[in-house]
């Protein structure tokens, strides 16, 4: 009896725990069936809500433009025009530029049929002053220096150097005037150079106050000119052939004094080679309208002026350079460093 009753108590046991893991299991179910109804309803409210939330008209003119903006490309607005397929273009437009129009023919510049000529501007002398800003005792300079004359009815002393190739005027209140050179450049080489031979004499030099003063230049017109016209013709040409057989001609913008001769030589003067450049291509035009055309023997007889001219210069430049050095090269040398 005992043990039916342990038995029949066994299964009962076995009965409530299968009950128990029946009732888990449906609570288990019921749970997920549960979340996924929340789940669902929450998805339903979302579509719901971007449903009933609909674009304003003004929001879908907007998406319309960039998309059409994004396909097409924009172009300005022609004036008094604000429709938007106006100004709606094809790529192609932008990457490919438009021809232009080609100029007519009578706006293009007409070619020259005579070459322009050209002229070769010789600058035959630059002047320079400076000053050393200390008293100079003439004496010392005539008895210790090199190269120099002391000129006592003048008051002055002049002294030479070879390179380059000057000539200074020197006063005893310290103030210089350098003449030869033919360049700016050069003067001032040379103006420094003399600072430095005084200064080898043991005076307190201080080199201030340069300026170029004045330049001498030349050049010839590839054709005579009848200056009896030229100087009938213009006031500020000023021809007497009893005193001069060329014509004084002067301008006022750039500060020139200009010598214009029959045979087509012009002398200039002015305050700097800038200036010498532009005397010569303002007096151009106006001597061109009273050139006169050269014969065949003129053109013969100019040609070799010119070779036996280039031939002088070639011979001085050879002996020039096979010269001894003396003393007073090594003076300039030593100045210029």
């Amino acid at each position: 009896m005992q043990s039916q009753t342990k038995a029949h108590a066994g299964s009962r046991v076995q009965v409530a725990g299968a009950r128990a893991a029946a009732r888990r299991g449906g609570a288990g179910r019921r749970s997920v069936r549960q979340s996924a109804v929340r789940v669902s309803s929450v998805c339903c409210r979302g579509r719901l809500a971007r449903a009933s939330r609909r674009a304003t008209p003004w929001e879908q003119a907007v998406v319309a433009m960039a998309t059409l903006i994004q396909e097409n490309g924009i172009k300005e607005l022609s004036k008094g025009t604000h429709s938007i397929a106006n100004h709606m273009v094809p790529d192609h437009e932008y990457c490919e530029p438009k021809p232009e129009p080609a100029a007519p023919a009578e706006c293009a510049a007409p070619a020259d049929d005579e070459d322009t000529p050209e002229i070769d501007i010789m600058i035959n002398n630059v002047v320079c002053s400076f000053s050393v800003k200390c008293h100079l005792n003439l004496r010392q300079i005539a008895l210790n220096g090199v190269n120099v004359e002391f000129r006592r009815e003048n008051g002055m002393v002049t002294m030479k150097l070879r390179r380059p190739y000057t000539t200074a005027s020197i006063w005893s209140s310290g103030r210089i005037t350098c003449t030869g050179a033919t360049s700016e450049e050069q003067a001032r080489v040379a103006a420094r150079r003399y600072a430095r031979a005084l200064q080898k004499l043991g005076f307190q030099v201080r080199f201030q106050n340069f300026r170029v003063v004045n330049v001498l230049g030349t050049c010839r017109m590839p054709f005579g000119i009848r200056i009896t016209a030229f100087s009938n013709k213009y006031r500020e040409a000023d021809y007497e052939p009893e005193l001069h057989p060329g014509v004084t001609y002067k301008l006022y913008n750039p500060k020139a004094t200009l010598k214009i001769f029959s045979t087509g030589g012009v002398t200039i003067t002015a305050r700097s080679v800038c200036d010498v450049q532009s005397a010569v291509e303002r007096i151009f035009p106006l001597v061109y309208e009273f050139r006169k055309m050269r014969t065949p023997e003129d053109e013969e007889l100019f040609r070799q002026k010119r070779a036996a001219a280039a031939e002088a210069a070639g011979a001085g430049a050879a002996a020039a350079a096979g010269a001894p050095v003396t003393q007073s090269d090594d003076e300039g040398g030593d100045a210029c460093e």
